[in-house]
Formats: C-alpha cells, sequence, structure tokens
C-alpha cells in the first residue's frame, strides 16, 4: 500500500485510532487527510499491517506512529495479546511517540525521529537510505536474531536488554510475557511496563506517568522519581520506588508498591505490613541492605482483616465477606 502526503498527520498506522472508544478525533473509516491520489483511511493501513503486508508513507508522519502496532486489542474483540505485524516505510521525518506500546512489526524512516520513542530501538538497517526501528518487546520475545543494536547492549542467553544511548523512551516493554531484564541508564517517558505480565524493567533515572500501569505481573524499579498515576489498574506484580508524584496504585486490584519514601493512595489501597519477602526483593533488585529495606513502605489491596466477635474470639474474615 502507498501513500503520498502533503503534510504530517497524526495517529498514522495507529492500532488504537487515537483509542477511539475515549474520543470521536478518528473513526476508523475516516479518509486520512492530505493525500495526493489516493483516499485510504485509517484502517485500511491498519488492516494491511494486520496481514504481515507494508504500508509505504512518501512525507512526514505526526506524532503517534505505529501506536499499539502488533497487538491484537481486546476492545475490538481480539485477545489482547501480541500478533504478527508487517512494516511500516517512512519516506520522511517522523514527530514523537512513535511506536509507544508497540509489539512487533517493523518501523523503517528515512529521517528523522524525534524524542521521546515509544517501545522501540534502532537496529542496524537492511534496506538502503532508511534507519530500521524493532518493538523491545518483539525482542525480548523473539530475540536480535539477524539484528544488530545501534548504541545499546543485548545479551541473549540471559534475555538482557541495556539502553543506555541517552533516548527517552515511553512504554518500555510493553504486553511482554517473557521473563528478561530491560536496564535504562537514565530517564523515562510515560507507561513503562504497561500490560507487561513477565519480566523486569529496572530504571536508573525518573520515569513518567503511568508507570505500571495495568501492570499484571513482572517487577518494575524506578531508582528516580515516579511521576503520576503509578501502578494505576494493577493486577499483579511489583513495583519498587524511591517515591512518586501524585497518587499511586488508582483503581488498582491486586500487586504491591514498594517505596522509600511514603506516597500518597486512595481505596481501596492501603499501606501493609512489610515482610521479610518484600525485603529480599528489594534488596536482590536495588542491593542496598536489609536495614534500610525493612524501612520501606508497602501498598496495597488488604485481603483479610482480623474481626473480634462479641464473645471475645478473634477470627479472620475475607474483606468482600
Amino acid at each position: 500500500m502507498f501513500l503520498i502526503l502533503k503534510d504530517k498527520i497524526d495517529n498514522l498506522c495507529d492500532y488504537t485510532y487515537n483509542f477511539t472508544w475515549q474520543n470521536n478525533k478518528i473513526h476508523l473509516d475516516s479518509v486520512i487527510p492530505s493525500q495526493e491520489g489516493t483516499n485510504h483511511t485509517f484502517s485500511d493501513i491498519v488492516n494491511e499491517l494486520k496481514k504481515g503486508n507494508e504500508v509505504h508513507i512518501k512525507g512526514n508522519a505526526g506524532k503517534g506512529l505505529g501506536y499499539s502496532m502488533g497487538v491484537n486489542l481486546k476492545h475490538f474483540g481480539g485477545t489482547g495479546g501480541v500478533e504478527k505485524a508487517g512494516k511500516i516505510f517512512i519516506e520522511g521525518d517522523v514527530l514523537s511517540e512513535m511506536g509507544m506500546g508497540m509489539a512487533a512489526g517493523i518501523i523503517y524512516v528515512k529521517g528523522n525521529v524525534d524524542e521521546p520513542y515509544g517501545n522501540i530501538v534502532e537496529v542496524a538497517s537492511d534496506e538502503a537510505g532508511y534507519r530500521k526501528f524493532r518493538s523491545i518487546t518483539d525482542i525480548l520475545h523473539q530475540g536480535m536474531g539477524k539484528d544488530v543494536l545501534i548504541k545499546n547492549n543485548y545479551a541473549a542467553q540471559k534475555n538482557e536488554l541495556t539502553l543506555d544511548d541517552g533516548i527517552i523512551r515511553g512504554t518500555i516493554a510493553a504486553r511482554c510475557d517473557r521473563n528478561g531484564l530491560v536496564t535504562v541508564e537514565g530517564d523515562v517517558h510515560n507507561g513503562c511496563g504497561l500490560l507487561m505480565q513477565k519480566g523486569t524493567i529496572h530504571i536508573t533515572g525518573n520515569s513518567g506517568m503511568n508507570t505500571g500501569a495495568h501492570l499484571d505481573g513482572g517487577i518494575i524499579v524506578v531508582e528516580g522519581t515516579t511521576g503520576e498515576f503509578a501502578g494505576a489498574y494493577m493486577k499483579k506484580g511489583t513495583i519498587i520506588l524511591m517515591d512518586a508524584k501524585g497518587y499511586a496504585g488508582a483503581n488498582m486490584k491486586d500487586g504491591v508498591i514498594l517505596s522509600k519514601k511514603s506516597v500518597k493512595v486512595s481505596n481501596p489501597v492501603e499501606e501493609l505490613e512489610i515482610s521479610q519477602e518484600d525485603a529480599n526483593m528489594i534488596r536482590k533488585n536495588l542491593g542496598i541492605g536489609h536495614v534500610e529495606a525493612m524501612s520501606y513502605h508497602k501498598y496495597g489491596i488488604v485481603k483479610e482483616r482480623l474481626v473480634r466477635m462479641r464473645d471475645g474470639s478473634v477470627v479472620v474474615r475475607k474483606v468482600s465477606e
């Protein structure tokens, strides 16, 4: 499929159609503006990628290119898991947040890409004149294959990816369901660990908003300050923080947030008593002493409470009862 664009258009090849279920800015059958000689809709190019085919765009792309590319989205009746995707070729520049939430497929760009990036990393290109980008989640799932990273490092035997190129990225390891480790030497953008099920993300700097949102397993470690809404809608897993802005754990269903400094939480999240198991996890991931680890604050959902009966006896009851 080929398109020639006269202007920069946001949300091209965006599997969520700019989260069309939350607003009416983009309809699946809307014709992409500023085309020359074609009338492709936003859904036409997404469906082409879902078939494993190529989409070639001559011109500059706006923000959000390839959002959630390679995801079988539940909102549209899918499983929420990762599926194979095709290739995007952009003969021009791309604005920020390219590949946010991207889980599969390849993006080729003949031009500049603005930061912050999404869940992508650059590899040596096999197409002359183009830069090549792959999903971090795809690398954790499938390995590097014949690809070679540019400026970063990957240890295949341990499935460990180190990002030390100084580029700001968001939604790192989104929807990852493999054991592995992503270490970020520096700061990250929003949504790191989004819907992650397995693996560990270790961020040595600060993290943006919605860190660990919808987390469904695994571990996220942030040595710096975490932005608002950390652990929102969290279902499982562990987030280890230094501290967090705003409220953490909004609409949290399960899992644990461990923080060096106290953080604000709202019902049904409460501060719990830290356990030896929690301290061991903190020590393992941060390399600190036992006393310091035990001083961390623990937040989660209270599942059982001690209830004193009229006869003076004490019983344990589930909170839901």
